[in-house]
């Protein structure tokens, strides 16, 4: 056990690729409550997180942080609740191909309290591709909404990538408590 534990939640909707966020950077194997996706008129995958995914990871010998990652569909928005409950700050994950990115992008960032209750970081995935939603667009529509979240362009499936998003939260929460990183 670490000095200084750091809950942090990924969230965002069906297929953005917490799963495999969470699987990429844990220092453990991950667990996962993936059943089989029944409703392949949300999104045309084999398998969904139904309850949670869980990992870990050690940032260095004193801090350690454990990673949960929420069910991406509305129907099991009771747990992002219980999930967000302590949350040091929260990760959301879009993808940037998906038509409705920008409407689920708000849904999420309002679930979690808009960056108000506790930090917010946002990986956008996907943002390259032809149809895509280029990445400024996220970036604009938070900005539209009186909101500035650091926002960045990931492939989910990189430990870098999923480490720069922990990173920025790490950041953040050193930010507005120098103390609680340093104690």
């Amino acid at each position: 056990m670490s000095e200084h534990e750091f809950k942090i939640v990924f969230t965002g909707p069906m297929g953005a690729g917490k799963t495999t966020a969470i699987a990429a950077i844990s220092d453990e194997a991950p667990v996962s409550t993936d059943v089989i996706n029944t409703d392949h008129d949300a999104h045309d995958k084999a398998l969904t997180t139904a309850g949670l995914d869980y990992g870990r990871i050690a940032i260095d010998e004193n801090t350690g942080v454990r990673l949960y990652g929420t069910p991406g569909q509305l129907r099991f928005r009771f747990m992002w609740e219980i999930l967000g409950t302590n949350a040091a700050g929260v990760i959301v994950l879009v993808d940037a191909a998906q038509a409705d990115a920008l409407v689920q992008l708000d849904a999420f960032v309002d679930a979690f309290g808009a960056g108000r209750r506790m930090p917010i970081v946002i990986g956008v995935g996907r943002s390259g591709e032809a149809g895509a939603h280029p990445l400024d667009a996220f970036v604009q529509r938070l900005e539209s909404r009186g909101l500035t979240l650091p926002t960045f362009g990931v492939d989910v499936r990189r430990r870098d990538d999923v480490l720069l998003l922990i990173d920025t939260l790490l950041c953040l929460l050193e930010m507005a408590d120098p103390t609680r990183m340093n104690a």
